[in-house]
């Protein structure tokens, strides 16, 4: 049994509740009134093993807009504690998937619970534990950040005084009393980040939440979801950037034209597909050829060759023997590199295996 000591977001009255790990029990608030979830996180390490509870479940889910089939009978979980990432190229029913789970659109079929609570049944207990970054992000031109924050802590009926706190958190405090519409992508999406930590719920749902931002606002805002996590939140992102995911995700779903292809971690995902690493050899004067020896050597899968590095996929058993036959032939190696598999790889060729192809 754990004890948990947090201050009532209403009222800032210091409450103590007591539950096991996963737990998610209703609290009031014994000055104010004000109700509320606690919910007992699961340690890190446990958050992903498959008996870990779940913060957002979501079953047979489907949505159709005519003749289109927007989502089919897609069905996963994202358990308590981890970043869980939803991958697919564009229109693939991301959004849609996100929408429904929100309740924000209505659906054929299809069950869908937020922190134990059903979204048809129990829409509002569900929606209050939950953060929501849409993908497109607007907020009125004619406010500041500071203003813009006390209006959203008016509506969730919050106090206003965590909005100065979660513009410097998110790195705004210089553009406090800049009006929004001076405001570039990037510093909105992190105002956007901002908004949706009012609250401090304990799920966030972020749609595409880096599309379309430069270099440093995609640093800027992977930080602040690792930042959100570390502190004990539960976390679902769309995206199509395959990079961002694979640097954020403790798993991945990956989706096309509305149907679950894969959900695994990485990892398991290349295990799954038989991707194997590859070595980056790095040998001067190559200048692009490939070496003779290599062309008919068995249990090679691939081999390229770019400038003054060899590229060799083979099963890790031949990987000696390509350096040693290298070596004999004369070549000087500077330097050896694996290069593990990428969830490009993975995403590449379980769209390939859906559409079809090998």
């Amino acid at each position: 049994m754990i004890t948990k000591t947090f201050a009532c977001p209403g009222c800032n009255t210091q409450i103590s509740s007591q539950g096991n790990p996963g737990d998610k029990i209703r609290v009031v608030c014994p000055n104010c009134g004000k109700k509320g979830i606690a919910i007992f996180a699961v340690d890190k390490a446990d958050s992903k093993t498959s008996t870990a509870p779940s913060s957002i479940e979501v079953a047979d889910l489907t949505k159709k807009y005519k003749d289109l089939t927007a989502v089919d009978n897609l069905s996963f979980n994202v358990r308590t504690g981890e970043i869980f990432g939803l991958l697919g190229p564009n229109g693939a029913g991301k959004t849609t998937a996100i929408k429904a789970i929100l309740g924000l659109i209505h659906t054929n079929s299809g069950k869908i619970k937020i922190n134990g609570f059903d979204i048809k049944e129990e829409d509002i207990e569900a929606r209050k534990s939950v953060g929501y970054l849409p993908e497109r992000v607007a907020f009125y031109d004619n406010l500041t950040p500071l203003q813009t924050l006390h209006f959203f802590c008016e509506l969730r009926g919050d106090d206003k005084s965590v909005a100065k706190p979660l513009i410097s958190e998110v790195g705004l405090e210089g553009a406090i009393n800049r009006k929004v519409g001076t405001f570039s992508k990037g510093m909105v999406q992190l105002l956007g980040v901002a908004q949706v930590r009012i609250g401090n719920p304990p799920v966030y749902i972020l749609d595409e939440p880096m599309a379309g931002l430069d270099a440093r606002w995609v640093k800027t805002i992977r930080e602040r979801i690792k930042m959100l996590n570390k502190q004990g939140a539960t976390i679902l992102f769309s995206s199509h950037i395959l990079t961002e995911v694979e640097n954020l995700c403790d798993r991945v779903a990956i989706i096309d034209k509305g149907k679950l292809i894969a959900e695994d971690t990485v990892a398991n995902l290349n295990k799954y597909l038989h991707i194997k690493p590859r070595l980056e050899i790095s040998i001067p004067g190559l200048s692009g050829r490939i070496p003779e020896v290599l062309k008919d050597l068995k249990d090679i899968e691939e081999v390229n060759a770019k400038d003054d590095k060899l590229f060799v996929t083979c099963k890790s058993s031949v990987r000696s023997r390509v350096i040693s036959m290298l070596e004999k032939t004369g070549l000087k190696i500077d330097n050896i590199k694996t290069i593990e598999p990428s969830l490009e790889e993975a995403f590449v060729k379980l769209i390939s295996k859906d559409e079809g192809g090998v």
